[in-house]
């Protein structure tokens, strides 16, 4: 009987992903283990095994395929002994073979708003810029059975997903969209995806033709910017800057690195002052365990360790690799698991686990140049922390004008949760951290 080959669900959300690459073809035998193709999602790509044996009768979805649904048929693998002709022409309806990411798929995180809804769901919509709109299950059904748009409702839920109290929401203000009929001809060929507010027809007559080329959105981009756009919508921002004085640290990590084991002939770590950046917030969310929290809409999620996300710049967008109870990590164990997951960020190899949820995060620009700016906060987290460059400055200490290296640090913070009081102790316990290091190898 042939073995269908299906998309898996590389993550518990991903609903569709691209087709990146076959790594076998038809008429190849395989074995339970081997890497048949490789899977993009929005943030990373990843390599999917085979757990049947086979020969592959016909690959079904072509190599550099996009928005392939989860699911979905992509292969036919013969049993042994089974014709491949057969097979092929057979594939379709026999059960679907499991197939496997390289990784494990991480575990649907506990949420403490859910919506109880029966099995059977409605597809997630698509806005009309090609985007996917997050919602629950019983909220499709209920924004079906109203004949509302979901794309038009705002998602009150974890990631901005919609949830059933936005349905209700939009029916009681009368505020949502109808749901519109698409054409079957509009829906193959979306035009492409404009900031909302900006209409593409509406920029472009502001320029002569042929002074600009149109790029479309990838997947990250379009992610990057959803997140973005609901993260200042929905979330109070309140910013809070402090300078640090970084002779100390500075002189501390020149110290340790100095005496740095040999391994291989190279010194088994380089800390970095990112890495001290790093290890000092979570020491703070250790001190200051109020402001370790997320925002929900019914509780107050307090977090018993410090996930600390680092903002990676990649080519198309960044991503957040995630420390893991960096409140407990050594500055070797934290730098060396730093480079690791920055090293295959830029190769979008990371596994969904390495990137999704985290506790806080930190972007750093001053390797840039940048002296201050203000960052997002990236949802669930209620905290971000933006670094600057560290640079010469004068200061004044008991009367008198002396040159030391500063930085200037501003923190970011969801006003739901952690307000300018709270943010004030938070960053005053990392100054302490940055001014006094040697805390920091307690």
């Amino acid at each position: 009987m042939p073995i269908n080959i299906t998309m898996p669900a590389l993550s518990p959300t991903m609903e569709e992903g691209n087709l990146a690459k076959w790594l076998v073809k038809e008429g190849d035998k395989v074995s339970s283990g081997d890497v048949l193709c490789e899977i993009e999602t929005d943030k990373a790509t990843m390599e999917v095994e085979s757990v049947d044996e086979g020969i592959v009768a016909k690959l079904v979805v072509a190599a550099g395929t996009e928005g392939v649904k989860v699911n979905a048929l992509i292969a036919i693998l013969a049993a042994e002994g089974e014709d491949v002709v057969t097979a092929a022409a057979g594939g379709g309806a026999a059960p679907a073979a499991k197939v496997e990411a390289k990784v494990e798929t991480p575990k649907e995180e506990a949420k403490p708003v859910t919506d109880k809804a029966p099995a059977a769901s409605t597809p997630a919509p698509v806005a009309a810029d090609g985007s996917r709109t997050f919602s629950s299950p019983l909220a499709r059904r209920l924004a079906k059975e109203a004949g509302i748009d979901l794309a038009a409702v705002s998602g009150t839920g974890p990631h901005g997903r919609v949830v059933k109290k936005d349905i209700e929401s939009a029916v009681a203000g009368g505020g949502a969209k109808p749901a519109a009929a698409t054409s079957a001809s509009t829906a193959a060929a979306p035009a492409p995806a404009m900031p909302k507010g900006a209409s593409e027809e509406a920029v472009l007559k502001n320029f002569a033709d042929g002074s600009y080329e149109l790029v479309p959105h990838d997947g990250m981009r379009k992610t990057i910017a959803k997140r973005l756009q609901e993260s200042k919508q929905t979330i109070p921002h309140f910013y809070v800057s402090v300078d640090c004085e970084l002779d100390a640290l500075l002189a501390l990590r020149a110290q340790v690195n100095a005496s740095a084991p040999e391994k291989d002939g190279k010194p088994a770590y380089k800390i970095s002052v990112n890495d001290m950046v790093i290890k000092a917030l979570a020491l703070a969310l250790r001190d200051v365990p109020d402001a370790n929290v997320s925002w929900t809409d019914t509780n107050m999620v307090k977090h018993k360790h410090a996930d600390v996300g680092v903002a990676v710049s990649i080519p198309g967008g960044l991503i957040t690799p995630i420390i893991r109870s960096a409140e407990t990590k050594s500055l070797s164990a934290i730098s060396n698991e730093m480079k690791d997951l920055g090293a295959r960020a830029k190769s979008r190899k990371l596994k969904p686990e390495e990137y999704q949820g985290g506790t806080t995060a930190v972007s750093n620009m001053g390797m840039m140049g940048v002296k201050n700016f203000a960052a997002v906060v990236n949802p669930p987290h209620a905290t971000i922390l933006a670094i600057g460059a560290g640079e010469e400055r004068v200061v004044v200490k008991k009367g008198q004008m002396v040159v030391a290296n500063v930085m200037t640090v501003t923190l970011s913070t969801d006003h739901r949760a952690v307000d300018g009081a709270l943010g004030a102790e938070l960053l005053g316990a990392f100054k302490r951290y940055i001014e006094n290091p040697m805390g920091m190898l307690v």
